[in-house]
């Protein structure tokens, strides 16, 4: 996982998602009732190679490391799903916060500086953005979650008042520490 997504998960969540394959296994196994074609199906395999995982005879932490990823990737989406809508609505409800030190860059024309440098900066992220955020963070999709509080910092923070400012892309990265907290 990334630092954003450790993030987020270390903030919203109250357990972690299972840590060995075989934990994530049993996991989406229990998510879908035992019902090996339905597994099959979200990890992108044959029914009978879930079927070989349930009764040992092919052990799923040896298994091609795309399978893994998406292994992960499919509990994630379902870990803590009361808990992730509580964290969602009293988000909305209440605001969110981030506070960073990464390095911002900016995509701009010619004769202006666009040298990415590191800033401490502590912004509202814009109430838009807060059910993308915490769907991102369900997919597990970190590069989604970068550019969204990456959006979300450039309008609260980078974009003032004038002509130039709408149009400036600012780039998120080389994230030093991140913390996201309620307001």
């Amino acid at each position: 996982m990334g630092k954003l997504l450790d993030a987020m998960r270390s903030r919203f969540l109250t357990r972690d998602l299972p840590k060995t394959a075989k934990g994530q296994f049993n996991a989406l196994m229990r998510k879908e009732d035992g019902n090996t074609a339905r597994v099959a199906e979200r990890l992108g395999v044959s029914r009978r190679t879930v079927q070989r995982y349930v009764s040992g005879e092919r052990n799923i932490s040896k298994t091609k490391a795309e399978i893994l990823d998406r292994l992960k990737q499919e509990v994630s989406k379902d870990h803590q799903p009361r808990v992730t809508a509580r964290a969602v609505k009293e988000a909305q409800r209440r605001g969110m916060t981030i506070e960073t030190r990464a390095s911002f860059g900016f995509k701009s024309g010619p004769a202006t500086t666009d040298d990415p440098r590191m800033r401490r900066l502590t912004e509202d992220v814009p109430d838009h953005l807060i059910p993308e955020i915490f769907e991102a963070m369900r997919e597990g999709n970190e590069d989604k979650l970068n550019e969204l509080l990456g959006q979300g910092l450039a309008e609260e923070y980078f974009r003032t008042s004038g002509p130039d400012a709408a149009a400036l892309d600012v780039e998120f990265g080389d994230i030093d520490y991140v913390e996201l907290d309620l307001r």
